[in-house]
Order: C-alpha cells, then structure tokens, then sequence
C-alpha cells in the first residue's frame, strides 16, 4: 500500500482507467498479441504469394457479375430505356431502387470510421478500414444509376453547372441537382478520409515489401512516411479535422436523397419523416453489409484476434436499435396518414400493405423489423452463422423497403385510370445483379493488396500502447 501512495497521480489515474477498462469489458484483441504480431497478421494477406482458394471462386464470380453489368449498361446506352421495366406511372424502377440502397450501404463505413471516432470507441479499430472501403465501393455502386436513368448518357453533363453550347444552366431547386453535389463531396471526404487513415499502414507495407515493384508501389502511397512525433502529431490533427468533416455528411448526405421523394406531392413520399428515416435505414443497412463482410473475411484472413466477437457484439446491438427505429417510422406512416385523415395518403398506406405489392412490403416488414429481433439474445449476437445469415435477411429487408417506396407508391397515384403493375426485366435483374460484381470486385482487390485492419489503430487498443504502462508492469515483476 505505501507502494502505490507514491505514486503520480496522473498515473494511479492511467491505471485506474486502464484497470476498469480491462475488468468492464473483454479485450479488443485476443490471444495475447503484441505489436509485432498484429504487424504480422495484417501484412501476411498481402505479401503472401497467393490468397486462399476461396478468394479466387468469390473474385472470379465478381469478375463474371461485373462484365455483366458492363454488357447490360451497353445495351441499355445502345437500345434505351425501353429495355427496362418502367412505364407510365411507374416512370422509376429499379434503377432508383439500387441507387438509394447502395448509398444506403455506404453509410456505415463513414459512421464506423468518423462518428465513432470523435465518441472516442475504442472497438471501431477493428473494423474500420474495410468499412471505410466498402464506403466506396458502394457509392461507385451508387453513382452509375442515375447517370443512366437520365436516358441519353452522353449529355449528362447538362446537369453540371458550367457553360455548354445550347445555354443550358441546371434547376438548383431540383433534389435530381443536390444528389449530384451531396454525393461528389461525400464521396471525395470519404476517399479523403480512408486513404489518410491507411498512410501508416502503407508506409508499414512499404518497410516490409520483398520486391521493387511493391517498394515503390507502397512508397508512393505512403507520401514519405517515416513514423516521426512531428509526422504523428500533424497525421492526427487531419484526421480528426477530416472525421468532424465527415461526420455531417452522413445526416446530410441521406437526408438529401430521401428529398428526391418527400420534396414531391405524391401521396407515401410528401412526409417529414423522410429525412430521419432513410439516415437510420441506411446506418441499419451499412452496418448489416459489415457485419456480412467482416465474418467471411475474419475466416478467411485468420483475423480472429484482431475482429473479435466483442466488435460483432457492438453492431448486431446498433443492427438491433436501429432496426427498431425502422420498425417505429413504418407505424408512424401508417398513424400519420390515418391521423391526417387525408384519404389519398390513408390509401398508400393501406395499398401498401394489402395491394398488388403487399408481398414485397411484408417482406420488408419481415426482415427489417422481426427478423433483427433475435439480437436481443446474447448468445445470436455472439453466435457467427446467426448475425451472418441476419445481416442477409436485412440487405435483402433494406432493398426492399426501396422497392416499396418507389414503385408501389406510382404503381397507384391519383387517377385509377392510370394504374400499372411494375414488372422487372432481365435487364433490371441482370443490372442488380452486375452491381453487385462491382462492388466486390473492387473489395476482393482490397481485401488482397490492400491493409484490410488499421494496424496502428489497433495497436492503440493494447494495454502497452498507455501511458505508464511499462513503468507500471516493471513495478509489478519487482513487487
């Protein structure tokens, strides 16, 4: 006791901390792993000369599903949109409905990495970087359907505000115009943000390249690199300027796309709600594509001890409460219009859930708002096959819920006489199912030659990266 009474202050603090963060809550990195071991772990799934077989069947599916999407985009520039599904009044269809839900996707990436870093949550580290990855795949993802919903692709730059031969200038007003800018500066901050956050790591990838291609490869990347304090201390200074920066973005960025609805007069899109919901769907979307990502990929890149159950622990809960918040604006849809008492806003509603489509929106009831349910046990918030098979039913829940609001709120407008039944073709499926081949395509490749965890982020979590710690241990062997 009279030991520890001469101790600093500031360090009975540091150890006080430390102490209560080791006994409340399971480390964030198992098996007893030191720096160098966590080194080890993340740049073996680059250096080595071959990735695991399951790498090559997933990447030459993604390659096959890509071409796809590229030989259906040539035909539908070629042919015209006659080669789609929609028609009059469903003037948008499936390309919409892919657009709000890949940019829905690319929501978590950014609140993993900016949100939870400014909260100062420690368990993000292990799961940022390919969530930050993801981010931009899924806007690349995003940005080819309304290109070419436009129709005639080779004049969308009209939508641009600079000169052009006929004097043309863009609606400013129009949603269709803040997409174009909301999107080009998430995209950009969030590009921003993953790449200076894998400086470090790159520079490590660098110090251990075998061959001079990898060497010059990764040393241009890492910008001159060297791990200085001066270097440190200006590194996160920008990153916490660029978290605060993209922190915004993910409220505003959404809340812009769900103004592509709500800004119009059609009955089931002219609501307030619109805003706060489509940024809850799309963080309850991002964070069920992670957690799809992040359990394959922890299995197939031996992360175990780097994306441990404690990190799936902390999105299946986020999955959960969000789902319910989900599950709380579909009810006040219905209450709304009900308690509106307008009888064309009544009959959305009630057509939404008993019409033509009611199979799609219990569906969408099902997997957004039951399914996620079972996350109230620890035991399937812990248990690998559940949370993997769970995050499916919700990307599936969440594409849905798109379909429904899109194309079952034209299917029936104002004039009976106008009624239609949306119907998909080959080419819409086959679109889907292309951008999907992009997506992971583009994650493949990362996940190959890129560093898939933070490693200097995850160092920052082990015990010997806190002050005092050393002085503290040696106290302890002499004790």
């Amino acid at each position: 006791m009279a030991k520890t009474l001469t101790k600093p202050l500031s360090q009975l603090s540091t150890e006080l901390d430390n102490t209560r963060d080791q006994i409340s809550q399971p480390p964030l990195v198992t098996g007893g792993k030191t720096f160098g071991n966590i080194t080890e772990i993340v740049a073996r799934v680059a250096e080595h000369p071959s990735a695991p077989k399951a790498w090559y069947v997933a990447f030459a599916g993604a390659v096959m599903l890509f071409g796809l999407l590229f030989a259906m985009l040539a035909y539908l520039i070629s042919t015209g949109v006659g080669v789609w599904g929609v028609n009059t009044p469903v003037a948008w269809g499936f390309a919409i409905v892919n657009f709000v839900f890949w940019i829905g996707i690319g929501h978590a990436g950014t609140l993993i990495s900016a949100i939870l870093y400014l909260f100062r949550q420690k368990w993000r580290t292990g799961i940022n970087r390919f969530a930050e990855a993801m981010t931009i795949f899924a806007v690349f993802a995003a940005g080819i359907f309304p290109l070419v919903h436009v129709g005639r692709v080779w004049v969308v730059y009209w939508i641009f505000p600079i000169p052009n031969q006929q004097q043309l200038w863009p609606q400013f007003r129009s949603p269709l115009l803040w997409d174009v800018f909301a999107i080009t500066t998430y995209l950009l901050t969030s590009l921003l943000f993953w790449y200076m956050g894998m400086v470090p790591d790159l520079a490590t990838f660098r110090d251990r390249a075998k061959t001079k291609v990898r060497k010059i490869v990764y040393g241009l990347f890492a910008l001159g690199w060297r791990g200085s304090n001066r270097q440190w201390i200006h590194y996160e200074k920008a990153y916490l300027l660029l978290a605060a920066l993209a922190t915004p973005l993910v409220l505003s960025v959404h809340s812009v796309v769900s103004f592509d609805f709500a800004t119009s007069q059609l009955p089931g899109w002219h609501t307030t709600i619109f805003p706060p919901y489509f940024v809850a769907g799309a963080i309850f979307g991002g964070f069920a594509m992670v957690v799809f990502l992040a359990v394959p990929a922890r299995e197939l890149f031996g992360l175990k001890n780097l994306i441990t159950l404690q990190h799936f622990d902390h999105m299946n809960k986020i999955i959960m409460a969000t789902g319910m918040i989900v599950g709380y604006a579909y009810a006040m849809e219905f209450f709304i219009a009900w308690y509106g008492g307008n009888p064309l806003e009544t009959f959305t509603f009630e057509n939404r859930a008993t019409g033509p489509y009611a199979w799609a929106y219990w569906i969408m009831v099902t997997c957004n708002v039951f399914i996620p349910q079972v996350f109230w046990f620890k035991k399937a918030r812990t248990n690998l096959w559940v949370m993997w098979i769970v995050s499916v039913f919700v990307n599936i829940g969440m594409w849905f819920e798109r379909f429904v609001i899109v194309v079952s709120s034209l299917s029936r407008d104002f004039l009976p006489s106008s009624w239609d039944y949306y119907t998909p073709t080959w080419v819409d499926l086959c679109t889907l199912a292309g951008s999907f081949g992009l997506f992971f395509f583009f994650f493949l490749l990362f996940c190959r030659y890129m560093p898939i965890v933070a490693i200097a982020e995850v160092k920052g979590v082990l015990p010997e990266a806190h002050p005092g710690h050393g002085a503290h241990a040696a106290a302890e062997a002499k004790a």
